[in-house]
């Protein structure tokens, strides 16, 4: 499912106009990226969180030219299945 399938769904569940169901997906993504910006844990009940993971910087090298190269420190997201979720998966509901 994308972003456009989404609003779709939402649109349909939610009795809401497109531009409604849009404005609602937006909502929701932008404030879960302003949450990750100020490096807060984003956790949805039954289905799955958010943190952010910092990774150190270390000595790498560059496959191209052999050269050692410093990695700067970095943040990534990082995501992690919810146990409702995972065994929606597993044993799915015909």
């Amino acid at each position: 499912m994308n972003k456009l399938e989404l609003i779709q769904e939402v649109k349909e569940k939610g009795h809401l106009t497109r531009d409604e169901a849009s404005k609602v997906v937006e909502v929701f993504f932008g404030e879960m990226g302003k949450a990750f910006i100020k490096g807060e844990r984003v956790e949805i009940r039954g289905l799955c969180s958010f943190s952010i993971k910092e990774y150190k910087g270390y000595s790498g090298r560059n496959p191209k030219t052999g050269k050692n190269v410093q990695v700067a420190p970095k943040k990534s997201p990082f995501f992690k299945c919810g146990k409702e979720l995972k065994e929606r998966v597993d044993y799915p509901i015909n």
